[in-house]
């Protein structure tokens, strides 16, 4: 395994990590962030940019994962 791809497979690692945080943060503003001189509707909606934000993070860390751990290098075909 060249270096470059272990680098590439700890980063995918690192990004569901941060998958987590970003739905964590996002979760905790809409629901739990209450004393605040913020006003509701802007916890509301920059928890909801978070959210969809780990979502998308969460599509492309599953597609990276899946690519790294799972398939097949060519150089190990041969």
């Amino acid at each position: 395994m060249n270096e470059n791809k272990m680098m590439q497979q700890i980063t995918a690692i690192f990004s569901v990590f941060m998958v987590f945080f970003y739905l964590g943060v996002g979760i905790y503003m809409i629901f739990y962030f209450k004393n605040t001189i913020m006003d509701r509707s802007a916890l509301v909606i920059f928890g909801s940019v978070l959210i969809f934000y780990g979502i998308y993070r969460a599509y492309r860390a599953y597609v990276s994962i899946v690519e790294l751990f799972f398939r097949k290098d060519r150089e190990d075909a041969d």
